[in-house]
């Protein structure tokens, strides 16, 4: 779909103030900022049945070592969940955001195990300031070291030895993913902080990280079912990691005291992965990143005609627009956290904020 504008315009700060309000309008009378509620009853009611029906196919197979492929149908189960809590979470399903609310403490807390109050408050600040030092939490994690100033701090020789080389580890790393996010989930509802809705959270939590471990044990005996949690446990981690990873790191990283407007904020430091369409349901339409984080309340569906209208948008106004290949992007990925790990000088600095910092 055509934004119908050809020629580059300079970005003063006036201008630059004003395209996203363009943008956006472009995009309201495109329709995609439509609701889909065919598409996603459909996904609301589908998704639980086969969660279901994998249960019940859990019990009826019994004590056996074959439980390991039920465990990997239910990890990828768990993920699609996990993507549509997302959506819900971010207003994409229902005008009411006590409908949103609700839909994600079901599929997120009761289903998945993960707590909705955690993850909108983490989320929300990285949405605010993607890949911003000292403001977006998805750039200060506890395993990997992703800015200088974490690569500085003091350790022992084997642990920087481990630095140096951290992008071999990330993806053994991630099988570590589901675990963390469920501990996470639970320190964030017992916490002394306001939590809203906690004793649901607790109540859905409860249910769902502690039935689930003894229905486990119940069906399986011990060996096996430590088996199947592990197996479970990583696939769901490594899945949600690599949905995750090649949306922003690897992009460049904006110094704390800098200020961007909207658009260059969000589209720079985000990036877009090729590929069929397939590949958004694989990856729960977070494949279309830069349009999810300048438009989050976007119905997924929509997505993919957006990436088009806002990649020429993007061009006409001078604006670096990334997308590549879900392989380059891994590559991508490892190559920049070795390079931090390593030490080296701002690997991934803000092209803007270097042109800003000649001037």
């Amino acid at each position: 779909m055509s934004t119908g504008v050809r020629t580059t315009k300079p970005r003063t700060p006036d201008r630059a103030a004003s395209d996203f309000t363009e943008l956006a309008a472009v995009v309201r009378e495109s329709g995609l900022m439509r609701r889909r509620y065919g598409y996603y009853w459909t996904k609301i009611i589908l998704l639980p049945v086969a969660l279901g029906i994998a249960i019940v196919a859990f019990i009826v197979i019994g004590d056996t070592w074959w439980q390991m492929f039920t465990a990997v149908g239910l990890a990828v189960i768990f993920t699609q969940i996990a993507f549509l809590g997302h959506d819900a979470a971010h207003r994409q399903i229902f005008v009411s955001g006590r409908w949103n609310d609700w839909i994600s403490l079901l599929l997120g807390d009761l289903l998945v195990g993960m707590s909705y109050g955690w993850w909108r408050h983490k989320h929300t600040r990285h949405h605010a300031n993607p890949n911003k030092v000292a403001a977006d939490p998805d750039i200060d994690l506890p395993v990997l070291s992703l800015t200088r100033d974490q690569v500085a701090k003091p350790r022992p020789a084997f642990a920087r030895w481990i630095l140096a080389h951290q992008g071999l580890f990330f993806f053994p790393i991630l099988l570590l993913e589901g675990l963390s996010l469920h501990a996470s989930s639970v320190r964030r509802v017992v916490a002394r902080e306001r939590v809203e809705r906690r004793w649901v959270e607790i109540a859905f939590l409860a249910v769902r990280l502690g039935g689930y471990v003894a229905l486990v044990f119940l069906v399986l005996s011990p060996g096996i079912a430590a088996a199947f949690l592990g197996v479970q446990l990583g696939v769901f981690g490594v899945y949600m990691g690599m949905s995750f990873a090649p949306n922003h790191k690897g992009m460049p990283l904006v110094p704390k005291e800098a200020r961007l407007d909207f658009l260059s904020r969000q589209v720079r430091t985000s990036r877009n992965i090729r590929g069929p369409w397939i590949l958004d349901a694989v990856l729960g339409g977070l494949n279309y990143q830069i349009e999810h984080h300048l438009f989050p309340s976007m119905p997924r569906p929509h997505l993919r005609r957006a990436a088009r209208l806002v990649s020429e948008y993007c061009e006409s106004r001078g604006v670096p627009y990334t997308a590549t290949g879900l392989i380059e992007a891994y590559r991508i990925v490892v190559r920049y956290i070795n390079r931090v790990g390593l030490g080296e000088r701002d690997p991934f600095e803000c092209p803007l904020v270097a042109q800003r910092r000649a001037i």
